[in-house]
């Protein structure tokens, strides 16, 4: 079953055309690798989904049974979607654990500054810093941390909203070895939970590692799709990354 179906889906900014009568269908628990060359469309995509651009026409089709022609940001949590950014958006001002608390208390920012936190929410809190290695930091402003940190940071945060749709916008980028080892395992774990996870990666290797299922963009539109080992070999799509 498909969790989200696109149809016709443009996005246009003047007259460049981001997305272009973009038409996919993307499965329920499967890890499913959006990628192609810079400036394909793939972010804007995301936007999309995520309701932080506006979509000029076409829909999006949550659950066969969502029919949006409109998404506003508000509304993903009611769609089950949380997402992170290719530049990481934090509470700078706010220590590393009351980033995490903000999402694990009231769903409002302003109604949580004043929620009385109680000891479930710090335990969770304090695991989940523990799953991204960022136990040792949690008293520390978030603008402080390194900037591998304040991507685990961003992911931790995502994965506290429980939510059945994760977007993840590159977020491998400027990682170190260790750092990719971990969001490597948290999207696999994603997957054994049944969570759907769409990602946009540059790195091919992590794409075929953790793919189930990729589409390939260019120029706004989609160029290829179906599994990553046969995706990545055809003609097409080589030529657009090598730009033959």
């Amino acid at each position: 079953m498909n969790i989200i179906e696109v149809k016709n889906l443009v996005k246009n900014f003047g007259g460049v055309y981001a997305v272009n009568d973009l038409s996919l269908k993307i499965p329920r628990g499967k890890v499913v690798g959006i990628i192609g060359p810079n400036g394909s469309g793939k972010s804007t995509f995301v936007n999309l989904l995520s309701g932080m651009v506006e979509i000029n026409s076409g829909m999006v089709i949550f659950d066969d049974a969502e029919k949006l022609k409109k998404i506003k940001p508000y509304e993903i949590q009611d769609l089950s979607i949380t997402r992170t950014f290719q530049e990481v958006r934090l509470f700078e001002q706010m220590t590393v654990i009351d980033n995490l608390l903000v999402v694990l208390t009231s769903r409002s920012v302003f109604g949580s500054f004043f929620e009385v936190h109680k000891k479930y929410h710090l335990e969770e809190a304090e695991k989940m810093l523990q799953r991204v290695g960022l136990e040792a930091k949690k008293n520390q402003l978030a603008k402080n941390l390194s900037y591998g940190q304040r991507k685990l940071l961003e992911i931790a945060r995502a994965l506290l909203m429980k939510t059945e749709i994760y977007l993840f916008d590159e977020p491998f980028a400027g990682l170190f070895y260790a750092m990719i080892k971990t969001v490597s395992g948290i999207i696999k774990d994603l997957r054994k939970e049944g969570k759907t996870v769409i990602l946009i990666e540059h790195n091919m290797d992590l794409i075929r590692e953790l793919s189930d299922y990729v589409f390939v963009m260019d120029e706004g539109s989609l160029l290829a799709e179906g599994e990553p080992n046969s995706v990545l070999k055809k003609k097409s799509v080589i030529e657009a990354y090598l730009g033959k």
